[in-house]
């Protein structure tokens, strides 16, 4: 109850510090004293206290009144990495603004927010604070209130006002290295043949240009375009055109069911790898209950980045094979022929016939389940391997 009372007073006028409350105390004593003693010099010690403590109440607020804070962007992040979040404190007046605090009351730790100690702002200037905050689970977390507190410019009291800043911060989960898949590689001899095409290509020095764009660090020196590189006076890398042959594959994520929690976040990690690793190599396309079918890297990190487990459906499952991704053993049955599962489940069950997948082994690598060819081996005791069938398209 203090603390609350306390707290109210801070943001709406002014708390005493320790050396205000000390001083309120000397100051009712020396008037006390001085009624008693009719002292002048007793009554003038109590009017200089009871000045003091009005300035030192008045100050802090004006001092921070007038100064704005703006928030960059907050880039987006994979969880394990830090989020940079960048504040910038602007004093559009003509007098320098002196010690201040700024906490920014972000969603990881309300309690013991990061803030730093601001020295000066110059009339007409800017202060930039830069600080990084560690991530260990993805989601989506909004920031708002940035709190500027200060006790100048004699520190016998403080004050803090908010400011509502708002910004969103998507951390997106981990996306496994995988040198093989073989819930996405087994799709049949035909399938195989056109992915060697398409390395072969992706390889190539020569081959059929679909745009060129600046060189980022990582890409390789064959793919720079010399020619046009001169031109503009700085590296340009060809995209090459890769033909995909209108295959199709979806990657279902059961996020309408219930699930464990640790296991449904290790599933949302496997959903993610599946879809890079067949990137590059299918149309793939990722579907949850709440977003129905979606894809396009930036849009599918988002969704994985907010998705929840036991969300309502807004979306009918997709009508084509899928790799699917469920905690219930009784959605299997309902699988279409050519489709493949992962299951994360201790339940015993009956493992559908002519479908092949992974029942998830806790105690091993989730990237050596899905990656090494493991995974096939694991999945050959529940049933028959089967290819993965892929939608084709004719492109005449």
């Amino acid at each position: 109850m203090l603390n609350r009372a306390t707290k109210w007073l801070e943001t709406n006028w002014a708390t005493p510090a320790f050396g205000g409350g000390l001083l309120a105390i000397l100051t009712i004593c020396f008037f006390g004293a001085a009624t008693n003693t009719m002292a002048g010099w007793l009554y003038v010690i109590s009017g200089v206290g009871v000045a003091l403590l009005g300035v030192g109440a008045v100050l802090p607020a004006r001092s921070i009144r007038a100064l704005s804070v703006s928030r960059e962007p907050i880039l987006p992040v994979t969880a394990g990495a830090e989020l940079e979040i960048a504040l910038t404190i602007s004093n559009p007046t003509s007098r320098v603004q002196t010690l201040f605090q700024v906490r920014d009351l972000n969603p990881w730790n309300r309690s013991h927010p990061p803030q730093t100690t601001v020295a000066q702002v110059l009339p007409q200037t800017e202060h930039r604070w830069v600080y990084r905050q560690p991530t260990e689970q993805r989601g989506v977390y909004q920031w708002s209130p940035v709190a500027l507190r200060s006790g100048a410019p004699i520190g016998l009291f403080w004050s803090e006002r908010s400011r509502q800043v708002p910004a969103i911060a998507y951390v997106y989960p981990q996306a496994l290295d995988l040198d093989k898949c073989p819930l996405i590689d087994g799709a049949g001899s035909q399938e195989r043949q056109t992915e060697r095409a398409n390395r072969q290509l992706d390889a190539a020095t020569e081959g059929i240009t679909r745009s060129l764009r600046p060189y980022r660090y990582g890409d390789p020196m064959r793919s720079i375009h010399w020619r046009t590189s001169a031109r503009h006076g700085e590296f340009q890398v060809r995209e090459l055109e890769i033909d995909r042959g209108g295959r199709e594959v979806v990657i279902v994520l059961d996020s309408g069911a219930n699930w464990d929690a640790a296991d449904f976040e290790q599933a949302v990690i496997a959903a993610c790898t599946l879809y890079f690793y067949a990137h590059q190599r299918l149309d793939v396309r990722l579907w949850t209950a709440g977003t129905g079918l979606i894809s396009g890297e930036r849009q599918v990190l988002e969704t994985l980045a907010a998705v929840q487990r036991a969300e309502p459906l807004s979306a009918e499952l997709p009508t084509i094979p899928s790799i699917y991704l469920t905690s219930q053993p009784q959605q299997l049955t309902t699988l279409l022929p050519g489709s493949r599962w992962i299951l994360w489940t201790d339940e015993r069950f009956s493992y559908p016939s002519g479908l092949s997948g992974i029942a998830i082994d806790r105690d091993r690598s989730l990237q050596q389940q899905l990656g090494t060819s493991d995974a096939s081996q694991s999945a050959a005791p529940y049933t028959t391997p089967v290819p993965l069938k892929i939608q084709t398209h004719d492109l005449n």
